[in-house]
């Protein structure tokens, strides 16, 4: 290969001396055209850290790993890996998608999440799970957001790529952005682990239940449908559901099948006790098929490449790296955090069940979830304690915004009789006091009104799906 060729016939004798005694491994597939730069070993367990190349050449044969993770930019600290053990790049889905299929060896993936996209085709052999804690995942997922401006197309979300971990984002922007979406995102993180977990059966991810194809469409354009469209009791009802399959995973567009070969902590992999453990398990991922195995770096510097990346910082910014950013600045409220509880709940008892305790990658998720658990109930006895104080611009979804409303209710009632029994006549405060009684009153009522239309809603709509499925039954069995 060209590399060692340079060494052996232009170094100066020292260095040529020292790399030919090393023998650094190119792997003898690359020829002159195709060879790129290396993370280099220089032997004893010590390392250089170099980029990959960006110009894969279709050449190759690669076994290709699809890095799955709910929204966050953690898929980016497993990926950085791959290509500093390898030498080769990672693609994002967006991209195989808009600009084509190509011979990267590295796909990251949001999906099934509606920010993701099978953009791969059937390129893909095996699936590398990324799990992240819940309650940081949303906080990354929204301030990518921000930083590519809230895009809805690949294109503008390009434009703003070299915005990604340059600052912080406004909090308030955060809260507006949780207010909106955090609730319905608890139920994507579950759903979404239960996706790749189970190799691509479908499920609705609100109630959890095995769904119908037809459903399963209309889930995978949630931009199309409102919430109330997309009930389960409306589409699916009380039929028998026969178990389905995502058919990317079912046609066999993942060679090995769409359930994860391992799972990975990004958490893990910025421990410096556990780090260079999780850099390992990446590495022996990769060896599982000597087509790419043949690639990654000798296993006496693995322990170095962590050292590279997380100690040293090279490579790839990564959202570990966003200046500003204060965690403790992102509160929520006691509702969020128990919604969290019950779905991590929800996912330890499953795959720590008999069904699943067998399998080295549901162990996995289980020793993952109990910890992010025991975080988020850590903070959620804060915040039901007092310890831990929200203010009205505090995310808080829309009970603890009702359970405040009615809080500051009762106050304003107290305040006002104190107010009566020290003035009976009154110096125009009692009426302010009866104005902003009446705002906090008309502020529950549009709550409680919401809940109102939106079930009788719910109720209309399940009752027409129920009378066209009767009469369509009623015409076929009319039917010569």
């Amino acid at each position: 290969p060209l590399l060692y060729q340079t060494l052996r016939s232009t170094s100066t004798p020292l260095v040529k001396k020292y790399y030919t005694s090393k023998k650094i491994y190119v792997p003898p597939s690359l020829d002159v055209a195709s060879q790129r730069r290396l993370s280099l070993d220089l032997g004893n367990g010590k390392c250089e850290w170099t980029p990959p190349t960006y110009r894969v050449p279709d050449s190759v044969d690669f076994h290709k790993t699809i890095i799955a993770g709910f929204p966050s930019g953690d898929k980016r600290m497993i990926f950085v890996q791959m290509e500093a053990l390898t030498g080769w790049p990672a693609k994002d889905e967006w991209d195989f998608e808009n600009l084509g299929i190509s011979n990267h060896p590295f796909i990251k993936a949001n999906y099934p999440h509606h920010e993701g996209i099978w953009g791969w085709g059937n390129v893909g052999d095996q699936v590398v799970l990324m799990v992240r804690n819940i309650r940081r995942s949303l906080v990354e997922y929204h301030d990518i957001l921000w930083d590519i401006g809230y895009a809805k197309t690949w294109e503008d979300a390009s434009l703003n790529l070299q915005n990604l971990y340059k600052e912080a984002p406004p909090i308030e922007d955060f809260f507006a952005w949780r207010d909106e979406r955090v609730i319905e995102e608890i139920q994507w993180y579950g759903w979404f682990i239960d996706y790749w977990m189970e190799g691509g059966l479908m499920r609705d991810m609100f109630t959890h239940k095995i769904t119908t194809p037809e459903h399963w469409n209309m889930l995978m354009m949630p931009t199309v449908y409102t919430l109330a469209e997309l009930d389960y009791d409306l589409v699916v009802g009380d039929r028998e559901v026969t178990p389905s399959y995502d058919p990317h995973c079912s046609n066999g567009d993942v060679t090995d099948g769409c359930a994860p070969k391992a799972v990975i902590s990004a958490e893990k992999l910025r421990d410096y006790t556990e780090g260079p453990l999780e850099t390992a398990k990446i590495a022996n991922t990769l060896h599982n098929d000597a087509r790419m195995g043949q690639y990654v770096i000798a296993q006496e510097a693995w322990d170095c490449i962590w050292e590279e990346l997380i100690q040293k910082g090279k490579g790839l910014k990564t959202v570990y790296q966003r200046p500003g950013f204060i965690e403790d600045n992102y509160n929520f409220s006691a509702e969020m955090l128990m919604s969290m509880v019950q779905q991590l709940d929800r996912l330890i008892g499953k795959y720590g069940g008999s069904e699943w305790n067998t399998k080295e990658t549901a162990n996995r998720i289980v020793e993952l979830l109990v910890e992010h658990r025991a975080l988020v109930q850590t903070e959620l006895n804060e915040v039901t304690s007092g310890m831990r104080k929200l203010g009205e611009k505090d995310f808080l979804g829309p009970k603890e915004r009702r359970r405040m409303l009615k809080a500051k209710e009762k106050e304003e009632q107290e305040e006002e009789k104190q107010q009566q029994q020290l003035d009976n006549v009154g110096d125009g405060k009692a009426v302010t006091k009866k104005k902003k009684k009446r705002k906090l009153k008309d502020s529950n009522q549009y709550f409680d009104r919401k809940a109102r239309l939106a079930n009788a809603q719910k109720k209309r709509k399940r009752r027409d799906m129920r009378r066209q499925r009767k009469e369509a039954k009623n015409e076929g069995d009319a039917a010569p």
